[in-house]
């Protein structure tokens, strides 16, 4: 899955957040900031794993304000498992 975030996401935590997040959920991908002042993460995992990740990047972390999150879907690259990293 492929997800955009956007808001006010940059400079508030939100990548470090993501990241913690998924690795409790035990996905696989990758998080980073676009220039844009989206965030873009790339997640791979149980299906319930990831809608219960959708769900908490809705919310973001504390100084986060998150105006919207979409969901993209594409074919899984084989991110090693157990690692979900920042880029």
């Amino acid at each position: 899955m492929e997800v955009t975030v956007r808001g006010r996401v940059q400079g508030v935590g939100f990548r470090h957040f993501a990241a913690r997040q998924a690795r409790a959920l035990g996905l696989d991908g990758w998080v980073r900031n676009a220039a844009d002042g989206t965030v873009r993460l790339a997640a791979e995992g149980p299906e319930d794993a990831l809608h219960r990740f959708l769900e908490v990047l809705r919310q973001g972390p504390p100084w986060a304000e998150v105006e919207a999150v979409e969901p993209g879907y594409r074919q899984a690259e084989g991110e090693p498992p157990g690692w979900f990293r920042i880029r």
